[in-house]
């Protein structure tokens, strides 16, 4: 069994395009609103929600903090959506992710660590990691694709020992 270690490099939305969006309001083109009291970062994410009746659906998820290294066992993918995760207070987490495409590559597997104030939009069909908290329990808030069917495709990776290091 072949054992992989998974290269992990800061987050910026040059390296990050191939699989989505990085949100943050440094470096994002805004304007002034109300009456000059508050600055608006718009467009900062391409949200694919709506693909076959979806409808959008915000909602917070509570990810508790994974013991490192971290033996990857399973990636997920959304087939007809994005999927939005921003943290609700300043903290870094880790993200890991691959192309689209079947089937899903281990050796293609790479890691982002996140900045205080950064968050991520998965393109539709990217592979990536269930979200991790570093240090402590975070809570993100979550924009993704409501529907009655199913949006999630799940593969556990027997094939080979895919591990993070420490980051």
């Amino acid at each position: 069994m072949a054992r992989i270690q998974v290269p992990i490099h800061p987050l910026t939305r040059e390296a990050f395009r191939p699989y989505g969006e990085v949100v943050q309001v440094a470096e994002s083109p805004h304007y002034t609103i109300n009456q000059g009291w508050a600055e608006r970062y718009a467009d900062m994410a391409e949200l694919d929600l709506l693909e076959a009746g979806g409808k959008p659906n915000v909602g917070i998820v509570r990810a508790e903090p994974r013991p490192m290294p971290l033996k990857v066992t399973l990636m997920e993918r959304h087939p007809k959506s994005s999927q939005l995760f921003i943290p609700l207070t300043p903290r870094p987490f880790l993200v890991l992710v691959a192309p689209p495409g079947d089937p899903l590559r281990p050796e293609n597997i790479i890691g982002f660590k996140t900045m205080a104030g950064q968050g991520v939009n998965y393109r539709r069909g990217v592979w990536h990691h269930p979200l991790i908290a570093l240090d402590q329990s975070t809570d993100f808030l979550v924009v993704d694709r409501h529907a009655k069917d199913e949006n999630c495709d799940e593969v556990i990776l027997e094939q080979a020992e895919i591990w993070v290091g420490e980051i």
